[in-house]
């Protein structure tokens, strides 16, 4: 029995959260693992309850937990997502991007990672005026948080056998000494993984390869920053944020997430896409049978997965990737798909 914590969210949080729970409750009644989901405040509406984005009853069944799982939050996002990546040093954001048949992408073959340093960067959030009218921020990069996400990085290359290739992004070029140092800890750990291939990029350069020929990629491993930019622009190339799900992995725990927004605008007409955070769940099931070599987890994930795969093949989607389907709706073709499968 895996304990699972559920940051509900804002937003459009909820009806995402309410999709989940029914597809969890699917793969379990269909020999997937045994998950105890515990829901959990945090965001805009545990501001206006408790004063806090982030109360401590929340840190407490989160770190009692062995992953969680967290809906868009509003505007008080980084209180939350941020604050949790440095408590738990969760310092490897992964972002797939993947074309999948029936959605919208510019090409069919797309299939890269972003593998983005999760603690550093202009992050930290240290920002101060300078004088009137003027204000300044402090970026911070390491070479032992630089090293750790290129290891993290080649390490995905080489499990995912695919192109087998890391292009490590900066901007050395000008920020000679903090991209400097990025570009070089990759450089240093790409010397102990031969059988990877190696090569980099600036951001700008990447941001226009990333049009122009994405099927080229397979692992980028950047910058807090650039990576935050370069995986919406990834995700809109594969065919919109709806379908973008997102891990934040340390060495012992692991949040989920969307990629995208508490979609404020569309909150409670029951249209968001609710697939991003499916494919979150599938990355925590896949993270939890790696790392308690369960088989049981694998089969979950494969469940989800094939089940988005096959409805969105055949034309069954949401509205923001030009399908019809409400969010309720969708989720019981999900849930229904799953039951039928062997």
């Amino acid at each position: 029995m895996y304990k699972i914590a559920l940051i509900t969210g804002d937003g459009i949080g909820p009806e995402l959260s309410k999709s989940a729970l029914s597809v969890i409750d699917a793969v379990m009644n269909k020999g997937g693992p045994e998950m105890e989901i515990v829901t959990l405040d945090a965001g805009d509406g545990a501001v206006i309850k408790s004063g806090t984005a982030l109360p401590t009853e929340t840190i407490s069944e989160i770190r009692r937990s062995d992953a969680c799982l967290k809906a868009p939050v509003g505007e008080s996002a980084a209180d939350v997502i941020v604050v949790l990546r440095l408590m738990l040093d969760l310092y490897a954001n992964i972002r797939p991007a993947r074309s999948y048949p029936g959605i919208s992408a510019l090409r069919n073959d797309i299939d890269m990672v972003i593998v983005r340093e999760n603690t550093e960067d202009l992050y930290i959030g240290k920002e101060f005026e300078l004088g009137s009218g003027v204000a300044a921020a402090i970026r911070v990069i390491s070479e032992n948080a630089s090293t750790r996400i290129a290891r993290y990085a080649f390490e995905t290359a080489r499990r995912r056998n695919l192109k087998r290739r890391v292009t490590c992004v900066h901007k050395s070029n000008v920020m000679r000494m903090t991209d400097g140092l990025f570009a070089n800890s990759c450089a240093k750990v790409a010397e102990h993984y031969p059988d990877i291939e190696f090569d980099q990029m600036y951001v700008d350069a990447c941001a226009m390869n990333l049009i122009r020929q994405p099927h080229k990629f397979d692992v980028i491993v950047t910058t807090n920053l650039f990576g935050d930019i370069l995986s919406d622009e990834s995700s809109q190339v594969v065919g919109g944020l709806g379908m973008a799900a997102a891990a934040n992995i340390g060495d012992v725990f692991a949040l989920f997430e969307p990629v995208h927004g508490a979609g404020f605008d569309i909150a409670g007409k029951n249209i968001a896409n609710p697939s991003s955070f499916l494919l979150s769940i599938c990355m925590m099931l896949d993270w939890l049978g790696a790392k308690n070599n369960d088989d049981v987890c694998v089969r979950g994930r494969d469940l989800i997965e094939s089940a988005i795969f096959d409805l969105t093949k055949s034309g069954i989607s949401t509205m923001d990737v030009g399908g019809s389907c409400t969010t309720s709706e969708f989720t019981r073709y999900i849930v229904q798909k799953i039951a039928e499968m062997g």
